[in-house]
């Protein structure tokens, strides 16, 4: 544009977003049929202006932008290539957020073809445009050396919630701050380019702020935010929203949109708005790929990366003189990110060396006879790879990504040792791959009596993230002295805890196969979140199928708020699963206990017991000598209505069989479960997708007693 107006230091938001923030939405901001503001700017803006330390940072950088809006007219011959440091942040929650390295890679190799001018759809432009797309000699490179100088791949990943709430960005990037997995603390904006990538961003793709005086607290807060659905070209994202960063990055290195400093595409009177560039016509704005679109007397250059039309493909050489003109003034805080002696204490000097070896594996724990698949995460320069692999075949490998057998049962350790010809590194997995034992054979009873830890044994598997992980205790027990504990009175909230068994023959199975288990727990407060899950697998883990959950009530309706110990076997309660369904029938059968804390107490689990039809094997127990008793409680039958499933509670004063029918309304009983009942509380999962929809009775017959419950299935 001719005009030559200084543009203020703002945040600038671009692209679409996948959920909004705000209740109230600016109609002119966004996309026609759409619901979602293209940019939030003005309203983040403003925002920023009630910071007196922000306006401040404003006055302060007027020389800048007084000096950058003249350079931004004059043209200039093939520049030195300035090189960048540039760290991405990964905000997620376990989710699709946590994108791959492979698809920051692609965004990254994006960034620097747009910045370069290697893009092919650049020779393409409208004829009105043809000869100005330009290079701007400007290559961002992953740093590779962290502030306290340790290394990594450039990449951090932080598990926060706040991936999820971007309502307040410096939440966010306080999150990464305080736990992101290489480093702890700031990341200057003066020696890295950060760029965080989380689930949601306030309602935008993408946004960042231009160079400014940022200083003490808030200085990691300048960086650039998007959405990971919108970064790179493949994975959660996809072409048409593969250039956000590119558009960014402009906004970072001091270009406003090129209808101007405002966030509403469309509106005519940005024909009188000036974006501080000489060589860029004065243009309204567009929301599609309109190359003819001339509102305001000449052709617009909609093809912009700096437009919102979604066939963006250049800068002028205007917009390159403005942005090089950032990055190397000094007032910015841009200028230092250059600097040769900046580039080697960020590793971003191009000389690459072995930094640490790495790797991992597809599958950790596996059944005899399976392939492991070993991928070398080694950085950032690596030529050679020697690996050991004492109980798989081969033992050693000198590939860089080999294939491995397993076939003896046992828990072994891997060890790669990498090269850049130089430097040599090694990494030793203690106890990294398991081959599972031996499948144990029917009728299977575990009372972790014959156990004197739960560490590195071949039964069984400790699983915890975060979490405290499940313990052999000797001071509780159902049956003998000891059980498994997991310590939830002081667990974190969002801690998963796993227990996962060996191997279980169920393939002579012929009829029916019963999975019992009893557990100990009370609530701490009747607010209590806690999950607690049973699931099986029919491949060794390779996937898992949900057969029972308790949540909340469901676990207990008693309450302790101190930790809590079970001291009788009234505090024990007795879950009969009969939802093995014959898919699992197989002689690699396993199962796992689940456990997701929400604030609640301990857990205690003893006495698993497997085996097949009713409940009749004396290793279950005996029930000689017992009286028979009735049942003391009320029958509890949910959901109801169902859609797949029932749980069936009732408590008895003694232990004696107890039968469950299903009837129709006809009286025909559709399904007949026997179960060896014991002292307490029992829950028996039913499996109802056989049964039509409609209207049943569950009755449970136990000694001379018996009750009815009507239940509806959909």
């Amino acid at each position: 544009m001719k005009k030559t107006i200084l543009s203020i230091i703002s945040i600038v938001v671009f692209g679409l977003s996948l959920s909004a923030q705000h209740t109230t939405i600016d109609q002119s901001n966004t996309r026609d049929g759409e619901t979602v503001e293209y940019c939030l700017q003005h309203k983040k803006h403003a925002e920023l202006m009630q910071n007196p330390a922000y306006v401040q940072a404003l006055v302060q950088d007027s020389i800048l932008r007084e000096q950058e809006a003249l350079d931004s007219q004059n043209s200039t011959t093939k520049a030195t290539v300035w090189y960048v440091p540039i760290v991405f942040h990964v905000l997620h929650d376990e989710g699709s957020e946590n994108i791959s390295d492979a698809q920051i890679l692609d965004a990254l190799a994006i960034l620097n073809r747009d910045f370069k001018r290697e893009n092919a759809d650049a020779n393409n432009v409208h004829p009105d445009f043809q000869g100005m797309p330009t290079d701007v000699d400007i290559e961002f490179r992953l740093a590779t050396k962290a502030p306290d100088g340790s290394c990594f791949t450039g990449i951090t990943r932080t598990k926060d919630a706040l991936t999820h709430d971007g309502s307040d960005g410096e939440d966010q990037v306080d999150a990464i701050v305080d736990g992101n997995d290489v480093f702890q603390g700031q990341w200057p904006p003066t020696n890295y380019c950060n760029v965080y990538i989380c689930a949601e961003i306030g309602g935008a793709a993408g946004y960042t702020f231009m160079p400014s005086g940022w200083s003490g607290s808030s200085m990691f807060y300048n960086g650039i935010f998007v959405l990971d659905s919108y970064l790179g070209s493949i994975g959660t994202s996809g072409v048409g929203t593969s250039r956000t960063l590119t558009h960014e990055m402009g906004h970072w290195l001091n270009l406003s949109h090129v209808w101007g400093p405002n966030n509403n595409p469309g509106n005519a009177s940005s024909c009188s708005d000036d974006d501080g560039v000489v060589d860029t016509p004065n243009e309204i704005g567009v929301t599609s790929c309109n190359l003819n679109e001339m509102s305001c007397g000449p052709r617009a250059n909609v093809e912009n990366y700096m437009d919102y039309s979604y066939c963006s493909k250049m800068f002028t050489q205007g917009q390159v003189n403005r942005m090089r003109s950032a990055l190397n003034s000094s007032s910015s805080g841009r200028s230092n990110l250059k600097t040769a002696s900046n580039l080697i204490a960020t590793g971003a000097d191009g000389n690459l060396y072995l930094c640490r070896a790495d790797f991992e594996a597809d599958k950790t724990t596996v059944c005899p006879g399976t392939v492991v698949n070993f991928t070398d995460n080694s950085y950032n320069a690596v030529t050679g790879w020697t690996w050991s692999f004492p109980g798989g075949s081969p033992a050693s490998s000198t590939s860089q990504n080999p294939s491995v057998t397993y076939n003896t049962p046992g828990i072994y350790t891997v060890t790669l040792t990498a090269t850049d010809g130089s430097t040599t590194d090694a990494e030793a997995k203690i106890s990294y791959i398991r081959v599972s034992p031996v499948s144990s054979t029917l009728p299977f009873l575990e009372g972790f009596e014959s156990y004197s830890t739960l560490n590195n044994i071949d039964e069984w598997e400790v699983n915890n993230e975060g979490g405290n992980g499940f313990v052999l205790v000797s001071n509780a027990a159902h049956t003998g002295n000891k059980s498994v504990k997991l310590a939830n009175n002081n667990e974190m909230l969002g801690s998963i805890d796993e227990l996962i068994s060996a191997p279980v023959d169920l393939s002579g199975v012929s009829s029916a196969v019963t999975l019992s288990f009893r557990y100990a727990y009370k609530r701490k407060n009747t607010n209590d979140n806690d999950w607690f899950r049973v699931y099986v697998t029919e491949d060794c883990g390779q996937s898992w199928a949900i057969r029972k959950t308790l949540h909340g009530f469901q676990l207990s309706n008693q309450t302790q708020s101190a930790s809590f110990t079970p001291t009788s076997q009234a505090d024990w309660t007795t879950v009969h699963m009969t939802n093995i369904t014959s898919s699992f029938w197989v002689n690699n059968f396993k199962y796992k206990f689940k456990f997701e804390s929400g604030g609640g107490n301990n857990i205690y689990i003893d006495d698993i017991n497997i085996y097949s039809g009713s409940p009749s094997d004396d290793l279950v127990s005996s029930n000689a000598g017992i009286p028979q008793s009735s049942l003391d409680a009320g029958l509890d039958v949910y959901p109801n209505p169902t859609e797949g499933s029932l749980t069936i509670r009732f408590n008895l004063a003694s232990d004696e069989d107890a039968t469950i029918l299903i009837q129709d309304l006809t009286g025909k009983i559709t399904q007949q479960n026997s179960i060896q009942a014991k002292t307490g509380s029992n829950l028996v999962l039913i499996d109802t997708d056989h049964l039509s929809a409609g209207l049943y009775f569950v009755k449970l017959q136990a000694g001379n007693a018996q009750q009815t419950v009507q239940v509806v299935v959909r």
